[in-house]
């Protein structure tokens, strides 16, 4: 151990051990042992120098010793949950690098430490989905859940980022860095698509000459057509079902959104919609809508209460979806542009097949208006 520590080392310490000799000791000491190069006899006088090291009454002191044995991962356990639970300016490198701490470890440091220390674990390089979790529940700095959440080594379950959702949904750096991830649970997506649609409003309300209604219309079909661009093919069925949920739960399941998605070939979602506007499971739904003959699909789509003007489109929309069941390499655009082609022979002659994204709009204000009257 004298390799490092040399004559001239010894003898400051034991003449002059102020708090600079010491630091510069524990930085000598720590990259000797952190060469792995240590007979057993050495390394356990190195682990018996950071274990009187850590309790060192300079803070100096025990920085040095906790930004030297920060990588090292064979740090013994209790040096390293000292080290991480002393003050922020020791226990940064540690709570931020060691991997010598146990998620247990992290847990209970973000349950007892206040922001500084919180926002070092976010910034861990592998995090837990327990100890991600752990934060969003005990934090109450939007810089550390921001930093959180920009974080991709972070394991962020569904239902965490729900919980992100609820406290911080409104915090634009929150929301934006959520945004940003390179995945995102198709039921996030949809809130956070709301959520920003509903900011775009008050914008506009605010800030241009528009009207309430006009902004309203506006942002309700931009953000319709938001949400039906998330589902993809790749799309779980049960995630479109929790979807649909959602989306009835908070009033966004409107006939608009409905006829959009179908017209995209969305079927898993036109099913699952359709169900519960009614009440019923989605198999009886699934039965009624794909009868040969076209009564089942009739009669729920009278009983959700749709629009008949669109009844000819959604047909055509069906048809076109099982014709395309057997082609895995069309997608949502030709589904779309086949679509097209067929309503201009099964739908009314006055009725622009170009332009259908003008006439669900339309239609879903012409609803509104005769439900105002």
């Amino acid at each position: 151990m004298t390799e490092n520590l040399t004559s001239s080392d010894i003898q400051s310490l034991l003449s002059n051990p102020t708090a600079e000799n010491r630091a510069e000791a524990a930085i000598k000491v720590s990259d000797k042992f952190n060469t792995g190069n240590l007979s057993d006899n050495e390394r356990q006088i190195a682990e018996d120098i950071f274990k009187i090291m850590v309790r060192d009454a300079e803070e100096r002191v025990r920085a040095a010793l906790s930004d030297s044995l920060k990588d090292n991962p064979d740090v013994p356990h209790d040096v390293a949950v000292s080290l991480a639970n002393d003050v922020v300016g020791v226990a940064g490198p540690m709570l931020e690098f060691s991997e010598v701490l146990t998620d247990n470890d992290l847990k209970e440091i973000v349950k007892s430490r206040g922001a500084e220390g919180q926002l070092a674990i976010a910034r861990r390089e592998h995090l837990s989905a327990e100890v991600t979790d752990a934060i969003v529940e005990n934090s109450e700095s939007e810089e550390v859940i921001a930093t959180l959440v920009t974080n991709e080594g972070a394991d962020l379950q569904e239902e965490t980022m729900g919980k992100v959702m609820d406290k911080y949904g409104e915090v634009e750096v929150v929301s934006d860095s959520l945004a940003n991830r390179g995945q995102l649970p198709i039921n996030v997506a949809e809130r956070l698509v709301s959520l920003v649609s509903e900011k775009v409003r008050d914008h506009l309300v605010t800030h241009h000459e528009m009207t309430p209604d006009m902004v309203m219309d506006l942002f309700l079909s931009a953000r319709e057509r938001a949400t039906v661009s998330l589902l993809n093919d790749g799309a779980d069925v049960m995630d479109v079902r929790k979807l649909v949920e959602q989306l009835h739960q908070h009033g966004r399941l409107t006939e608009t959104l409905i006829f959009r998605a179908i017209c995209m070939g969305d079927v898993v979602f036109f099913e699952a919609a359709l169900a519960k506007l009614c009440n019923i499971p989605v198999s009886s739904a699934y039965k009624l809508i794909h009868d040969r003959g076209n009564m089942g699909l009739t009669a729920i789509y009278r009983e959700c209460k749709l629009s008949s003007e669109m009844l000819p489109i959604v047909m055509a929309a069906l048809e076109v979806a099982k014709d395309m069941e057997t082609s895995a390499s069309e997608d949502r655009d030709r589904f779309q542009q086949r679509m097209l082609e067929r309503m201009l022979t099964n739908c009314e002659d006055d009725f622009d097949p170009e332009n259908l994204d003008y006439f669900i709009t339309k239609l879903g204000s012409s609803k509104k208006n005769t439900q105002a009257a």
